[in-house]
């Protein structure tokens, strides 16, 4: 009889032995039919054979090491050195606290040469030997288990546990106020909150500053319709508190027309028409800066919280918990709009502690 092309292609001694019982028809086969084919021969690197190449190695990995300690020490000379407030200007990054750049980059220095150094070790002077080793059973014999639980029973009547009740309440109530240690260690993590989250740089007789012009505002550069956008006089980018300030006091300016404003505190609030809100959304604190004239809305780009400008800054639509927070406004001896007063309530999201 003859075979199929596939069956002359197998080799016989990959197949598996076996033999056709005769009248019963069933088939022996052998316990290990496919060969263990073991591991590759081992490769010598350069390092292995060449004492020079092996000292170029080691030297490299002392070099690596060496970078992370003199990046180490830069990073605790440039914690003492660098004043906190210092601000450079990085391209592309742009302005940044010259403090944590520098702290960053040495610390990032320090740990990368480190892992490079072990790294380099490793593929290269430690042994790269293969090894096998037979797979066993993970758990334990029955005589083992057995043999560690009459331990266990006998070291625990031994102790007294179970009949020392006393010893049992009090060694429980120290394990559990151990963890409590570990809350007096959050208080250094920064600053106590306090008020700062209620109180922006707003206060009475503040200027009203174009964002873009860093020109004080009078009414007459207000036009109807027009969306301004301020920050209090003074604060000026390149300080450290920049980002931290104008994200609780930047401020829109609209002017309406006094009959269509629907809010009395808004209309007592405003200065000829001209109304000042927060520009921080109250859902998550996104800038606010597309402008509806002919409705007088505001909406948030990021989840489309609507705010009506003519009715208290109240949410008409979208997420945000409650209404913008309004600026009181005027107009000082000299013509400019000035702030009143702080907002009357915190700006942005709603946290944890405010009331």
């Amino acid at each position: 009889m003859s075979q199929s092309g596939s069956n002359k292609d197998v080799s016989e001694e990959h197949l598996p032995s076996e033999q056709a019982t005769a009248g019963t028809g069933t088939v022996a086969v052998a316990e290990a039919p496919f060969a263990d084919p073991g591991l590759p021969p081992h490769e010598h690197r350069i390092q292995d054979i060449d004492k020079k190449a092996a000292k170029r190695s080691e030297r490299v990995v002392a070099f690596l090491f060496t970078l992370s300690m003199l990046a180490t020490i830069g990073f605790i000379a440039a914690y003492v050195a660098i004043p906190i407030e210092k601000i450079v200007y990085i391209f592309p990054i742009g302005n940044i606290s010259a403090l944590n750049f520098s702290l960053g980059v040495t610390l990032g220095a320090a740990l990368f040469c480190i892992g490079a150094g072990a790294v380099h070790w490793a593929r290269t002077l430690m042994s790269d030997v293969e090894t096998a080793q037979e797979r066993h059973p993970i758990e334990a014999e029955p005589e083992v288990k057995a043999k560690v639980m009459a331990d266990f029973k006998a070291g625990a009547e031994e102790s007294g546990f179970g009949r020392r009740k006393l010893i049992r309440t009090t060694m429980f109530g120290a394990l559990a106020m151990v963890p409590l240690s570990g809350l007096v260690l959050l208080r250094d993590l920064g600053p106590l909150p306090e008020t700062k989250l209620r109180h922006t740089l707003w206060e009475r007789g503040k200027l009203l500053v174009n964002v873009n012009t860093q020109e004080p505002l009078r009414p007459e550069d207000v036009a109807v319709g027009s969306l301004t956008f301020a920050q209090p006089e003074g604060l000026e980018e390149d300080e450290h508190d920049f980002q931290k300030e104008i994200a609780k006091a930047a401020l829109m300016i609209v002017r309406l027309q006094p009959e269509n404003i629907k809010d009395k505190r808004e209309l007592d609030w405003s200065h000829e028409g001209i109304v000042a809100y927060s520009k921080i959304c109250t859902h998550v604190g996104c800038p606010i800066s597309l402008y509806e004239q002919q409705t007088h809305h505001v909406l948030c780009p990021c989840h489309q919280s609507t705010f009506d400008l003519s009715d208290g800054g109240r949410v008409i639509f979208g997420p945000a918990g409650h209404a913008l927070p309004q600026l009181r406004i005027g107009v000082n001896k000299d013509g400019y709009l000035e702030a009143l007063d702080d907002f009357a309530e915190p700006v942005g999201p709603s946290f944890w502690e405010r009331g």
